[in-house]
Parts: C-alpha cells; sequence; structure tokens
C-alpha cells in the first residue's frame, strides 16, 4: 500500500489505538507518555509518534484545528490500522459547576459542525464508543483522578464561540447551557460520527482552563499541564483495556 495522502502512513506505523490531539506541539507531550517512542510521519499539521505503553503499540496523530482536519486523519488512519481512536483535546466549558480545570469524559456531541453533514443526515447519532467511554471512566477512578461525563457542542466557527469573541456567546450558546451540554470544543462530532460508520471506536476526552460564564476565573498554565498529563495517563490506560478486550492479556 502506498503513504496515505496526508498522515504519509503505511499499515504498520501504528498501534491499534491512536490519540488525537489537535495541538501539533501536544502530540509530542502525549509521546513522551509512552514508555517509548519515535516520530514517524510529519506532513503538514500531521505529525505521527508511535511507541510501546507497558507492552502495547501505541499511537499519536496531531489533527489541526476543526473537523474537517480531523476527518481526514481519522479516514486514513483507519486505512492502515486504527481500530480506537481517542481525541486528548481542550475546549471550554459553560456549566459553571464544573471545576477549573477540569477534565470531561465526552459521551455525545451536538452535531453543530459542518463536516459531519456532508457525510450524514442530521439524524445520525454523534455518540461514543461504550467500551471507550467505560474504560475510561474506569481508568480514571483507578488513577484517582476527578473527571466529568457529559456532552460536548460541536462546531465550526470558534470565534462565535469563545470568550475571545466580541459575540454574545452566552446568547449564541444559551440554548446548550440549558439542555446540560458540558463544554464547546470542535471535533467530537467528527470523531464519533466517522467511527461509528466505519465500525471502529471513537472516544474523547478534553481539558478545560475555565467556564465561559466566568471567563475572569481561569485554571493557570500549570494546572493545564496537569490536566493534559491526567487526561493521556487515563487515555493511555484505556489503550491496555481495549486491548486486553480485543487480545486478552
Amino acid at each position: 500500500m502506498e503513504k496515505q495522502h496526508h498522515i504519509q502512513l503505511v499499515p504498520g506505523d501504528i498501534g491499534e489505538t491512536v490519540f488525537l490531539p489537535g495541538d501539533v506541539s501536544r502530540a509530542k507531550v502525549i509521546a513522551d507518555h509512552f514508555d517509548s517512542a519515535e516520530l514517524v510521519a510529519s506532513n503538514r499539521q500531521y505529525n505521527t509518534f508511535t511507541g510501546m505503553y507497558k507492552g502495547v503499540k501505541v499511537s499519536v496523530t496531531s489533527t489541526g484545528v476543526g473537523g474537517a482536519a480531523a476527518a481526514i486523519a481519522i479516514e486514513e488512519l483507519i486505512k492502515v490500522g486504527a481500530k480506537n481512536l481517542i481525541r486528548i483535546g481542550t475546549g471550554g466549558m459553560i456549566q459553571t459547576w464544573l471545576p477549573r480545570p477540569g477534565i470531561l469524559v465526552i459521551t455525545g456531541a451536538v452535531r453543530g459542525d459542518g463536516t459531519t453533514r456532508e457525510y450524514f443526515p442530521p439524524e445520525f447519532p454523534a455518540v461514543a464508543d461504550f467500551h471507550v467511554v467505560e474504560s475510561m471512566l474506569a481508568s480514571a477512578k483507578e488513577l484517582g483522578i476527578e473527571v466529568h461525563a457529559g456532552y460536548e457542542w460541536s462546531h465550526d466557527a470558534f470565534y462565535a464561540g469563545s470568550t475571545l469573541s466580541k459575540l454574545d456567546i452566552l446568547e449564541i450558546e444559551k440554548p446548550w447551557i440549558d439542555a446540560g451540554v458540558l463544554i464547546v470544543s470542535q471535533e467530537a462530532s467528527t470523531v464519533f460520527t466517522i467511527a461509528t460508520a466505519r465500525k471502529v471506536r471513537g472516544g474523547v476526552i478534553l481539558c478545560s482552563a475555565g467556564c465561559h460564564q466566568y471567563p475572569d476565573k481561569m485554571a493557570t498554565p500549570e494546572e493545564m499541564v496537569t490536566a493534559i498529563s491526567n487526561a493521556t495517563k487515563i487515555s493511555l490506560e484505556t489503550a491496555l483495556k481495549l486491548n486486553e478486550m480485543d487480545h486478552g492479556k
């Protein structure tokens, strides 16, 4: 097989579980949590590291920002052997009761993005794989890390849903705040719908520095480093559980 057009990978380059940060630099941060890792491909925003964690081969591929870029990585990763696709990302929380920083296991997404509309009618649900969610929650409990499970509003227009915007974002987000959606980000809908349709597992775990309703109360950069590290640890333990489920000990 020729190398995939964007990610420049072939079968054998990756493990069955691939972590999907948006940030290119965060791919290296995640890979540094592996027992061993090496850069196997770098093209555009798609940097891929592969290595071992407690005897299991795992990988991380950065996707860049947004569902359209993530969809390219997801489709090509599946073609070269990915079975479990887990986004480790960030977002802006919209519920005031959540801790700052917060770590959220996303169970489903409001499909406010444009990418998945190119694939599926609006009735098609964006839901996380049950086994990924169950494994994430179990791993968090085992590690003693506080997480909260719930929905993401996935959308494309960052500045129509960000505290950096001059728009009245709380008015824009009010329907989702009232519905109990936990966080705003851009990629969960894409991860869930494509993974479901392609018959692989999709999961998302997000870290957030603060709540859009209280933009002046934010976690420190140091606290966010710890949160992202904890989300990565949860994801790695999840990879082990999925590997055992598929292949035994």
